[in-house]
């Protein structure tokens, strides 16, 4: 075969440096979108954002030649980079260094899409900590917790 046939999701979601509440409304409006132009510039669909003051979640459909690393590298450096740019009454705006990335099939790929969707009314109930211990466990991955949130 002279290609290869694939179709790759990623769920994967990220925080604030320190998990400070810098995403403000008026940042979220503009930074989903750039976050879109992003993944469209490495080639990639951005299926599903949202998030919180502290984190976001992102689903990209990606290339096959992408790493998963090098996406949210290029997502969190570009996006800091621009909020910096943008918005410097925030002061430095940083990404956690971290992320938890997930593999998502494609008969999966709609509720992961309505799960980002409700992330607000999600995290009525739940915070973000207890939600990314939750996801790293039903996702089978091995982890100390006492070196998740250090």
């Amino acid at each position: 075969m002279p290609s290869a046939w694939t179709q790759n999701f990623y769920h994967a979601l990220f925080s604030t440096k320190r998990r400070s509440q810098l995403i403000t409304p008026e940042i979220e409006t503009r930074l989903y979108p750039f976050i879109g132009g992003i993944a469209r510039d490495l080639r990639c669909h951005l299926e599903a954002i949202n998030g919180m003051p502290d984190h976001v979640h992102v689903l990209v459909r990606y290339r096959v030649d992408l790493s998963h690393s090098d996406l949210l590298q290029q997502i969190k450096g570009r996006s800091s980079k621009w909020i910096n740019e943008t918005f410097s009454q925030v002061g430095h705006f940083g990404w956690q260094e971290g992320y938890g990335g997930f593999t998502v099939s494609k008969s999966a790929a709609s509720r992961f899409i309505e799960y980002i969707a409700n992330q607000k009314e999600h995290h009525k109930k739940q915070d973000f900590q207890t939600e990314f211990l939750e996801l790293l466990r039903r996702h089978g991955i091995e982890f100390n917790e006492a070196d998740v949130f250090v």
